[in-house]
């Protein structure tokens, strides 16, 4: 084994102690720089949001009531027509005639009911003088009261041929927006089964939508409550946007739930009714409705971009002290709808909590930070919103 030198252990010695005077001494690193804001506290009206489609409040098919060939067409395809306004005529030659015979039929049946009548006034003045016999006198009554039976008959069939006659003028049993017409002149239509065109009116609509079963459940819980009122004893309200606009402008007032839950699907059939004087709305376009969740009650709201989600747990980072050091402390809530860029809290945090807006990616549970004011504050969204989550 080989020893070293006085000498060798001195050099290495000095050169350990040159390096370690040689390196920098490292500083503690500086707490983190981030924004934060104190919730808002608003009244906030909770929605549900679903899609639905808009409907006609009645269709009506029009189909001839006689069969005939088709002489006039009377209406531009597509265009408002009034009630009782003619739309279609069928031939009506045959139909005329008809009526002129089952009139002159019952004509005929009427004169021999009249004199028959007279028979068995005569017949009766001899019947008391013992002039005739009783046989005799019952015969002119049954044959007056044949002639009756008769005279009664023809008139019904007299009825009958002037309500055919007056099928072969088809008329608009409603007023509103007419279709494309389903057959042209000259074609031959069928009693009750060839269909002319249909009519739909348009001054008010239905929009029909499926509410989802925990969504119902919610609101029966809350008239089970007291909270609020069935829809079918107080009327609601909701909003409805089209497909071409974000805004939920257009009111409408719901009047319909139906009786059971679709167990295919897990949805309510709901129905609302929509002013559309204005003939903005026609049947089938698609809708997003929303749907008012009890009254307006005060909420805490923060920026949406202070939600973070652990293992989808969503929390938010709060200031705390600890110490004599700010720190970020991570805090679970449950989310309540989203305004705009707002979200509403339901539960989890304090009106007096500072919440973080900014850094979240970088920060981490419990690290200090160095916290300061965020001086600029979102655009206010209105009471009214939906529950977009």
């Amino acid at each position: 084994m080989r020893h070293c030198s006085p000498i060798c252990l001195l050099i290495a010695a000095a050169l350990l102690a040159g390096c370690q005077q040689s390196q920098p001494k490292q500083e503690p690193p500086k707490p983190m720089s981030v924004l934060f804001v104190t919730p808002v506290t608003e009244d906030v009206t909770e929605e549900e949001e679903f899609t639905g489609r808009t409907a006609a409040t009645e269709t009506v098919e029009l189909r001839a009531r006689v069969s005939g060939y088709l002489n006039t067409v009377q209406f531009a395809e597509g265009t408002m027509v009034t009630k009782d306004q003619v739309l279609f005529t069928i031939d009506d030659r045959s139909f005329l005639a008809e009526e002129q015979r089952t009139s002159a039929a019952a004509s005929q049946f009427a004169a021999r009911a009249n004199r028959l009548e007279g028979q068995e006034a005569r017949a009766r003045s001899l019947f008391d003088k013992k002039a005739m016999s009783e046989e005799e006198y019952e015969a002119v009554k049954y044959e007056l009261a044949e002639a009756r039976a008769s005279h009664t008959a023809a008139l019904a069939s007299h009825e009958i041929a002037k309500l055919n006659l007056d099928f072969t003028v088809v008329k608009a049993p409603i007023s509103g927006r007419i279709g494309q017409k389903q057959v042209d002149v000259g074609n031959l239509v069928v009693e009750d089964q060839t269909l002319l065109a249909t009519i739909v009116p348009l001054e008010k609509v239905y929009v029909y939508f499926d509410m989802d079963e925990r969504t119902v459940l919610r609101l029966r819980r809350m008239e089970q409550s007291g909270a609020i009122q069935s829809a079918m004893v107080q009327p609601v309200q909701i909003g409805i946007a089209l497909a071409d606009s974000e805004e939920f402008s257009i009111k409408g007032t719901v009047d319909f739930l139906d009786n059971q839950v679709d167990p295919a699907t897990g949805t309510l059939r709901t129905r609302a009714t929509v002013d559309n004087s204005s003939g903005l709305l026609s049947p089938g376009l698609f809708v997003r409705v929303r749907y008012p969740i009890g009254k307006a009650a005060p909420a805490l709201i923060v920026p949406e971009e202070a939600l973070a989600s652990d293992q989808g747990r969503p929390f938010v980072f709060v200031v705390e002290e600890k110490d004599g050091k700010q720190i970020a402390v991570a805090k679970y809530i449950e989310p309540g709808p989203l305004l705009g860029s707002r979200r509403v809290i339901r539960s989890g945090i304090a009106a007096a909590d500072k919440v973080i807006v900014t850094g979240l990616q970088r920060l981490r549970r419990n690290a200090e930070i160095a916290p300061k004011p965020q001086t600029a504050t979102p655009a206010a969204a209105p009471p009214a919103v939906s529950a977009v989550k």
